[in-house]
């Protein structure tokens, strides 16, 4: 047994009792380079769009033993060059990604413990933003039951900023307490339902507030989702609401979608889709949260890849419309997409001098490749443009008459590095 082995094993601490056991470990290294040209928002007036390299590096451990299921991932986020060469210390450092214990009661009954991704559906309302190199999980306990036929997930996490002795504001910015149920059944070959309930608080200091008193308000998330699946026809169609109340705001909103998709050929595959997601008007004077906040989604995968929505933006802002066509084409080793935009306010668009604004925000083109270069290495890359219009500018700031684009490749290496099995 060489050298690299041997300190795995101790590193997990695997015993020679004569129980069935296995371990897996897999390496990630992920470069990706992007120009950035009026990305996220439109370039402002007099300044220079920008390139860099970001990478992520993941070391993977998966085992099992029996009934027990236990996964750590260790992680580091760079852009190339954030240190020098001959830095003592990395600037992000090491960040456990996954750490994770999971028992099995039954074939059907499970429990698991620690950080973990959520991730259901389609990803729009909880997701691990793989995107993003850091990713997404949740310091969270899950317990599942599943069958060949139907799926349930409940949950929940809370969550503090350390083992404090008192009752100390909670400063990170994330929930302070999360409960979750998901509900999926495949009620034949071809149609599946599920269903998602979320309740997340937040917590906030009231004002004024004599008694330093901390409160937390919870906002609901619900709603179902629905598949269908049959010969050449792919749909999918969604709807959630979205209430409660936060930092003492009430909250009324609704996020809804369809999609068609038809392959054409083996290789060739059409789809059209729309989604709304309501917002509020410009000259809206009430207090109540109008605009739906997709929460934990993997916000990348929708609304255009140049993230202009939702991804760390667009919040509490007009809502969104979003029309798109998507086309498709695999061979060989090789998958290419194209999907044009239209975008439109979902709510008014008001300037202070009380003009309202055409709905109209913009068009946006999406072309991606991928290349299965080979086994454990595949290569993607992208090219994305907005064609933006003066309502765009009026919300974003920026220039539209810029040319706003961004282009990206990325080299993913994932090789399996350790298997074991007795």
């Amino acid at each position: 047994m060489n050298k690299l082995k041997l300190a795995i094993l101790l590193l997990v601490g695997i015993s020679f009792e004569m129980q069935s056991q296995e371990l897996d470990v897999n390496l990630q290294i992920r470069p990706r380079f992007e120009y950035r040209n009026g990305y996220k928002t439109l370039l402002p007036y007099g300044q220079e769009g920008t390139s860099q390299i970001s990478q992520r590096s993941r070391l993977n451990f998966n085992y099992k033993q029996e009934d027990l299921i236990v996964k750590l991932t260790l992680q580091n986020t760079r852009t190339w060059g954030d240190v020098t060469p001959s830095a003592v210390a990395d600037k992000n450092g090491i960040a456990v990604f996954e750490a994770w214990a999971q028992y099995n009661f039954t074939d059907k009954w499970s429990a698991r413990m620690g950080r973990q991704v959520l991730s259901y559906d389609n990803q729009r309302i909880l997701g691990e933003q793989d995107w993003g190199q850091q990713a997404q999980s949740h310091d969270a306990l899950t317990v599942s039951f599943h069958n060949e036929t139907q799926k349930l997930d409940f949950g929940g996490a809370y969550n503090s900023t350390a083992e404090n002795t008192f009752q100390t504001p909670y400063t990170v910015a994330s929930y302070k307490a999360l409960q979750y149920a998901w509900y999926h059944n495949q009620v034949n070959e071809a149609f599946g339902l599920s269903f998602l309930l979320l309740n997340t608080g937040y917590e906030y200091a009231p004002n004024p507030n004599p008694a330093n008193k901390l409160l937390v308000d919870y906002k609901q998330t619900f709603g179902p989702y629905l598949t269908y699946k049959k010969g050449k026809i792919d749909t999918n169609f969604w709807f959630y609401g979205q209430t409660g109340k936060s930092t003492n705001l009430q909250v009324s909103a609704w996020n809804a979608a369809a999609n068609f998709g038809y392959n054409i050929t083996d290789a060739f595959k059409a789809g059209l889709g729309y989604e709304f997601l309501s917002g509020k008007a410009s000259n809206d004077g009430s207090t109540v949260i109008k605009s739906f906040n997709p929460i934990f989604g993997t916000n990348h995968g929708f609304n255009g890849y140049m993230d202009y929505f939702y991804v760390g933006n667009h919040l509490n802002n007009v809502g969104l419309q979003d029309a798109f066509i998507k086309l498709n084409y695999n061979v060989n080793k090789w998958q290419f997409a194209l999907i044009p935009h239209v975008f439109l306010s979902a709510a008014d668009v008001v300037t202070p001098a009380n003009e309202k604004l055409e709905s109209y925000l913009g068009t946006e083109v999406d072309a991606t490749f991928g290349y299965n270069f080979k086994k454990n290495i595949t290569v993607t890359g992208g090219y994305s443009q907005m064609f933006g219009s003066s309502t765009l500018e009026f919300i974003k700031n920026g220039d539209a008459n810029h040319t706003n684009n961004w282009a990206w490749l990325m080299i993913s290496v994932d090789p399996r590095i350790f298997s074991w099995k007795k």
